[in-house]
């Protein structure tokens, strides 16, 4: 089961990571530059806490802090 809040729909989102090299211009260097790009991902703070749905029924589901803290979920 994939960690996507099931209250805000967040999830995995890819990005990238810049390295760079070399003294700023500000610094009295030439500049820097570009040496690598990297891949990587930025992972939501989503987590497992049981839930009281609309109908009654209680269930474990992942949900985000960020929902969490606005009180859009009714703990169990």
């Amino acid at each position: 089961m994939s960690r996507i809040c099931t209250v805000t729909g967040k999830r995995r989102v890819t990005g990238s990571i810049i390295h760079r090299r070399g003294l700023t211009k500000k610094s009295g260097g030439i500049g820097t530059h570009v040496a690598k790009v990297s891949k990587r991902t930025f992972k939501p703070n989503v987590q497992k806490v049981r839930v009281r749905l609309a109908s009654g029924q209680v269930k474990r589901v992942w949900v985000s802090a960020k929902a969490l803290k606005a009180g859009k979920v009714t703990k169990a």
